[in-house]
């Protein structure tokens, strides 16, 4: 079995390693959803990992509603990523953008217009706003005319994520949010052809997929899926019918990987007794399958290659605060503890400042 410090390749994106810098929201974009520089800064302090998976970034305003979030469907925000890119491509590093609609998962203060969803629904509890937490407001189903712009959009951003340097994309289609809120029966109740049968249900994540590919290649797309337990209200009752033919056309489409979020039964930030599914989405998907959540130890991420299931792991917490994770793996060092009170929004503090193995063994 391949260790974690092999390399591999993520279709045309050759990775010196298996650990990957899954997305992690930051909030430290501009209110225009423009990167600022101090982004470039955090990024390239991570660029030892095998791939970086950009925070979620919006396709459009419409489907950004994450303060201080960034976004990629104008020219100013492609310009300030690309210091970004940049600075990750100087230190020696790969980074693909995760393109990002939140569907109901947004507050009409934030976006300027009624929330959208693939059925008019409500999302649980409370929604982060300029104003602080706002309960969730009532989404309105997406028009089947409505579609083709979306698909538009995700295309635009991935030209923009092109332009903008980055070495590929990834689609979002997990942790509840636009496509998710199509692929899941609690949250999706409509009776046209993207409603109903599981064919139905997965058409959109399909159609966003093949025009993602159309522009940036298969080997250059990957995609991430949420397939055991509710996430953020998003739930479904038979969860292998979905995700599992829903790998299996991704497979076909012959994207470069699969990320799967897949906490447990004693998960740390979401927990779910909900089998994962990953190793039934291996039998149907031959690419590069990464797998996410709650992995800090080398130990515990080298026992998922071991299983044969995963190709690859992606580290969420543990990237945020620790820089050099590559090495403290490495060297089975202890990591920093992060400040949750930073994770959303700020400056350098609780950013850039965590410090290195280096300096705490100097010190």
């Amino acid at each position: 079995m391949p260790s974690l410090f092999d390399p591999i390749a993520f279709g045309a994106i050759h990775a010196p390693n298996r650990i990957l810098m899954a997305p992690l929201t930051r909030g430290r974009a501009g209110r225009d959803a423009v990167p600022t520089p101090v982004m470039a800064d955090y990024y390239a302090q991570r660029a030892e990992a095998g791939l970086i998976i950009s925070e979620a970034t919006g396709i459009s305003r419409q489907g950004l509603g994450w303060p201080f979030a960034p976004g990629l469907w104008n020219d100013a925000q492609v310009e300030g990523w690309r210091p970004v890119t940049e600075a990750v491509h100087q230190a020696g590093g790969r980074i693909v953008a995760q393109l990002w609609h939140m569907g109901r998962q947004v507050h009409s203060s934030v976006i300027g217009e009624q929330p959208v969803s693939s059925s008019a629904t409500t999302s649980p509890g409370k929604v982060h706003t300029y104003e602080g937490r706002q309960p969730y407001e009532a989404a309105r189903a997406l028009k089947i005319e409505e579609i083709p712009a979306i698909l538009d959009d995700y295309a635009r951003a991935t030209e923009n994520a092109l332009k903008a340097g980055f070495d590929g994309v990834q689609i979002h289609a997990a942790n509840g949010y636009l496509i998710d809120q199509f692929l899941r029966d609690n949250a999706n109740f409509r009776t046209d052809i993207h409603g109903g049968s599981v064919e139905n249900r997965i058409r959109l994540l399909n159609e966003v997929t093949e025009r993602v590919v159309a522009v940036a290649g298969a080997e250059r797309t990957g995609v991430r899926l949420s397939p055991n337990g509710a996430s953020q209200g998003v739930d479904d009752s038979n969860p292998e019918t979905v995700f599992v033919p829903a790998a299996k056309r991704l497979n076909e489409i012959g994207v470069a990987f699969l990320e799967l979020r897949e906490p447990g039964p004693e998960g740390t930030y979401g927990n779910t007794e909900v089998p994962r599914l990953s190793p039934a989405i291996r039998k149907v998907f031959a690419g590069p399958l990464i797998v996410n959540s709650d992995y800090f130890t080398r130990e515990d991420a080298q026992a998922a290659l071991d299983s044969g299931v995963a190709d690859a792991v992606s580290f969420g917490r543990a990237y945020l605060a620790n820089p050099d994770l590559i090495e403290r793996l490495k060297q089975d060092a202890p990591l920093n503890d992060w400040d949750v009170k930073s994770w959303y929004g700020g400056g350098a503090e609780g950013y850039t400042d965590y410090p290195p193995l280096k300096d705490q063994e100097a010190a």
